[in-house]
């Protein structure tokens, strides 16, 4: 089989493609796994660092590594659950909401560059088939996608 027709190898080649167009565009301050988090943070203010992990689909250790670098950088507060005192609550500061709104602009031109070359219609399908292609897999994940039920 040739190597250009292997999902994988066409999978890893968007993938440093997707990660370069970010450093271009968002820049190095944040990785993408630290943006997914503040911004999953933002939309789920108070959640606690497990739930995040499944949200993310990130195991959880490495969830609550990036967590705790976030909250050294003082861009959330993690803080004791109400519900469970053996989880933390996770949420924006002021700082981490300004960078958020300010990497908005960025993430839409690497969305936008990304997509770029490919018609509407593509565009739809791309991500079409990217979600079923993640929805259909993603029990083969090391760290699949979850919702904890509370």
């Amino acid at each position: 089989m040739d190597l250009y027709d292997q999902p994988g190898h066409l999978l890893r080649r968007a993938h440093q493609i997707a990660m370069g167009v970010y450093a271009d565009k968002v820049g190095q301050e944040v990785s993408p796994r630290e943006y997914a988090i503040l911004k999953m943070i933002h939309e789920t203010p108070g959640i606690d660092q497990v739930s995040l992990a499944g949200l993310i689909s990130v195991d959880t250790s490495s969830t609550a590594l990036s967590a705790a670098k976030l909250a050294d950088r003082g861009l959330i507060k993690r803080s004791p659950s109400n519900t469970d005192k053996r989880q933390l609550s996770l949420t924006l500061t002021r700082k981490g909401l300004t960078w958020l709104n300010k990497t908005a602009q960025g993430v839409q031109s690497m969305k936008d560059q990304l997509m770029s070359s490919l018609e509407p219609k593509e565009q739809e399908l791309l991500m079409e088939l990217l979600k079923k292609f993640v929805h259909i897999n993603n029990a083969e994940s090391r760290a699949p996608f979850f919702l904890t039920q509370k």
